[in-house]
Order: structure tokens, then C-alpha cells, then sequence
């Protein structure tokens, strides 16, 4: 498989790897300058030259994926019979600086409800290295046109149209942040219900007052939900103490807080 193949494999299926690169070269070397391997927990692809060079960078990169590395990191290797190695002699003569890049598992984020808020939120988000889908059950919110300022991001954005919002949950990678802030109470209720059942989602937010949180959670307790489970559910949602209305400034304090959601799963997966 070619390297860039097996790099997008892992990101589809959110296991982080390594990209192991042949920097730079001096005297002889079994590849030149540009060869590359990705390597993941147990399994790899490409080569950088074989024998000790391969397996030194092999065993680096998955010390730096136990690790949780984020920061890349250089490896310079004499290919001599004087060169100290752990895993067989390679006399071609030469030095070899190796660039292993980590290719961590990108957050990801559920935005239900892609109205004036949801938009701006998607805006921001768009610009971050993250999977972002977006799920509305009305077309007309979802069409190239309107979601055309996504395009200059970073992010992966996937686009459901869902008339049953809620049945678009299963459609979401592992370790999800779903937020709910549709056009209706309705579906913003089913949402959490639906929520609330799955096992696979990291942090459930939903927009609205106090007062609509207050009757969420009558609600979820009489669908069978105990109250450690619907504390689940953050609302509001966004930086405490923040008193604007205007659909960019909400939209805003949410990306801050998700940005803090991404460092605590950060610190999770380390600890």
C-alpha cells in the first residue's frame, strides 16, 4: 500500500501511526532522501531500507505512539561496521537522519442542528484538524451552497441529511462530541434520549436556558434515565459567564470549551 493510502486508512479508522521519513541522506544508503514508512501499533507500510535502520525506526515510532507523542522527532543513523546497532550490522557507509512525524487520532465533533449557530460554530471548526460532521433534518440547511465557507478549512466535514436526527448517532466514529442545537425542542429531546443510550460518544452538549434544561431533565428522568446518567449532558453549553446572544459569540465560547474537551481526552489517553 502506498504511504499516503495507509495514512488515510489509519485516519478512517482512528488509530494513530507514525510517518517515518527518509530526510536526508549522506555517502551511501540503502533509500534515498523521501522514502517513507507509516508505521501503527502492529502493522506497517513502506520502507525506509530494511534491516537495523527499519527496525530502530520501527521500534521508535511505536515508543512514540505508546507515548502519546505529538511532536516529531529526528533520528541519525550510521550505516558502518562501527555504528553501534541492536538489530544487525548495515555496512553501507553512509549516515541516514530519519523524520518520524506522529499522525495522532484527530478529534471529533457532531453538530446537530446546522442553523445560524451551528454554522458559525462549524465555521470556526472547520479550521482545526478534527472530523467534523454536520446533521440537519432539513436539506435546505445542508446545501453546497450555504456550506461552501468550509471549504478553505482543515477539518473533514461529512454531511447527513437526517429527517430522524437522532439515528445519524450511529454514523459516528468512537469518542465523539456530539452537539444538539437544532430548530426544535422535539428533536433537540430525542437527540439527548438517543444520546444518553449510546456507549460510543465522548461529551453530549445541548444549547438552551436553564428553564429548557429544567424540563430536559424532568423529561430524560421519565424516559428511565437516572440523574448520574442525564448529568451526562452539559447545558448550557459554551465558557461560563458569557452573557452574549449573537449566534458568532455563542458560537465561539463553544469552540473554546471543545478545545479544552480535546486537551482533557488528551491527558486521558496519556494518564
Amino acid at each position: 500500500m502506498h504511504w499516503l493510502a495507509a495514512v488515510e486508512r489509519l485516519r478512517a479508522e482512528r488509530e494513530a501511526g507514525v510517518l517515518v521519513t527518509v530526510a536526508d541522506v549522506r555517502g551511501h544508503a540503502p533509500r534515498d532522501a523521501g522514502a517513507k514508512m507509516v508505521v501503527a501499533a502492529g502493522r506497517s507500510w513502506g520502507s525506509v531500507g530494511g534491516g537495523n535502520l527499519e527496525e530502530t525506526a520501527l521500534v521508535r515510532a511505536r515508543t512514540m505512539l505508546e507515548a502519546y507523542a505529538v511532536a516529531p522527532e529526528q533520528l541519525v543513523l550510521g550505516l558502518s561496521d562501527k555504528a553501534r546497532t541492536d538489530h544487525g550490522r548495515q555496512c553501507c557507509g553512509g549516515e541516514v537522519t530519519l523524520l518520524l512525524e506522529p499522525l495522532p487520532v484527530v478529534p471529533a465533533v457532531a453538530v446537530f442542528g446546522v442553523g445560524h449557530v451551528g454554522l458559525e460554530l462549524a465555521r470556526i471548526l472547520s479550521a482545526h484538524d478534527l472530523d467534523l460532521h454536520l446533521v440537519d433534518s432539513r436539506a435546505e440547511q445542508l446545501t453546497d451552497e450555504r456550506l461552501a465557507v468550509l471549504e478553505a478549512g482543515t477539518a473533514r466535514v461529512r454531511v447527513h441529511h437526517a429527517p430522524v436526527p437522532e439515528l445519524a448517532l450511529g454514523s459516528v466514529p468512537p469518542g465523539t462530541h456530539v452537539l444538539v442545537m437544532t430548530h426544535d425542542h422535539a428533536e433537540d429531546f430525542a437527540l439527548c434520549d438517543a444520546a444518553l443510550r449510546c456507549t460510543h460518544l465522548a461529551t453530549i452538549g445541548l444549547i438552551g436556558s436553564d428553564a429548557k434544561w429544567a424540563r430536559f431533565r424532568s423529561g430524560l428522568a421519565v424516559e428511565g434515565h437516572d440523574t448520574a446518567h442525564v448529568d451526562r449532558i452539559r447545558c448550557p453549553i459554551g465558557l461560563p459567564g458569557l452573557d452574549a446572544k449573537e449566534p458568532a459569540a455563542i458560537a465561539v465560547s463553544v469552540a473554546a470549551e471543545l478545545l479544552q474537551a480535546f486537551a482533557a481526552d488528551r491527558s486521558r489517553a496519556k494518564a
